[in-house]
């Protein structure tokens, strides 16, 4: 096949769609050497918040930082349990360790890879303090069940909205369900920095000082530590590098939304793929376009030979990773996220892909299936 290569992600285009803002912005950090927390970084965090919809967003070094301010801060100790789907990336529960909780893994819806909301009461005891629902690959997880256990059972809520900027659920933006969500900006994110950035957001007041706090060496004015706290700050570059990208976040979010249903309707015509399921009540943002297919590594690789860069998000569900080797995990006990991990592929998504790209990219498919 004579093709041009298709890349996983584009960020370079990105950057060419809003080069002059980006730079711009850039140069006046520089010039006024506005590194560490100041005007932009506040910027940020305020059109941040009135995006959501939240009353505070604090912002912070990067994404598995947020989770673990957070928890921090929701008062998480040793002997706490929380629960966590099967099938996310592993900063969703080594930050439960880290903030001294144990990981209870929950098994995954098939169709959406989010936790499946039926599974989770069985997994509450009398030591359980929250669950850390994760709008996984920009499809929200199913929260109307998710928060009335939680309510139920008095636990916290986390929303782990790291791929699902924009994802709604019964029309309502993610990260405006729980007691806090956490976000990041990494830069392959729908909202990317240019380096590592992260933050938290949240309506309850009280919660927002303990996190500011506990991510600011423990004070809210340099020099006056009232507890012992981290170093996760958001520098100034990226923030207005993030301020800058922000009022673009929907129309590219659009284009995501158009790349995967031209995608969906193409694929649709060959059985051997099974293409991304979207439940009721979401609209999905499309971090990710994972597509289901037996034949998985064997696609992968004719992709690859032909151009097209794939990635598998993530080729080892949670429970089975050597990190967590300890708890002994068996695959009965989480089939669907075990039934996935080994047939789950991650398509090309990001704004600027073409119709004719995504015509490649199934044709490339149709290739492989026929031979």
């Amino acid at each position: 096949m004579n093709n041009k290569s298709i890349p996983f992600v584009d960020l370079h285009a990105q950057y060419l769609s809003i080069k002059n803002e980006i730079d711009d912005v850039i140069r006046e950090v520089i010039e006024g050497s506005l590194f560490i927390r100041g005007p932009y970084v506040q910027k940020f965090e305020d059109l941040f918040a009135k995006m959501i919809g939240v009353k505070h967003c604090i912002s912070c070094a990067n994404g598995t930082d947020s989770l673990y301010i957070a928890m921090h801060a929701l008062g998480v100790k040793p002997g706490d349990e929380v629960i966590a789907p099967a099938h996310s990336w592993i900063s969703t529960t080594e930050t439960i360790t880290q903030a001294g909780g144990k990981v209870v893994f929950c098994d995954t819806d098939e169709d959406t890879f989010t936790i499946d909301p039926s599974q989770i009461e069985s997994k509450i005891t009398s030591r359980t303090v929250g669950i850390i629902p994760v709008h996984l690959y920009g499809q929200a997880a199913d929260m109307t069940p998710i928060m009335e256990i939680a309510r139920k059972h008095r636990l916290w809520v986390l929303e782990d909205c790291a791929q699902a900027h924009l994802a709604r659920y019964n029309g309502q933006l993610v990260g405006t369900f729980g007691d806090a969500a956490s976000f990041s900006f990494y830069p392959g994110k729908n909202l990317g920095a240019m380096g590592d950035a992260g933050a938290i957001v949240t309506n309850n007041a009280a919660l927002a000082e303990r996190m500011a706090m506990f991510a600011r060496h423990g004070g809210l004015v340099k020099g006056d530590h009232q507890i012992e706290g981290i170093n996760s700050r958001l520098d100034g570059l990226q923030a207005a590098i993030l301020s800058v990208k922000l009022p673009h976040l929907a129309l590219w979010t659009q284009s995501r939304q158009r790349v995967a249903e031209k995608y969906s309707l193409l694929l649709d015509e060959i059985p051997e793929i099974i293409t991304p399921a979207v439940a009721s009540r979401r609209e999905h943002v499309w971090h990710l376009y994972v597509v289901r297919c037996d034949a998985r590594d064997a696609l992968s690789l004719h992709l690859k030979d032909n151009g097209v860069q794939t990635v598998i998000n993530y080729p080892v569900a949670l429970p089975f990773l050597p990190a967590y080797k300890r708890y002994e995990h068996k695959s009965e006990q989480f089939p669907n996220a075990h039934r996935n991990q080994s047939c789950i592929l991650s398509l090309p998504v990001y704004p600027e892909m073409s119709d004719s790209m995504v015509e490649q990219v199934v044709r490339t498919i149709d290739l492989f299936v026929k031979t």
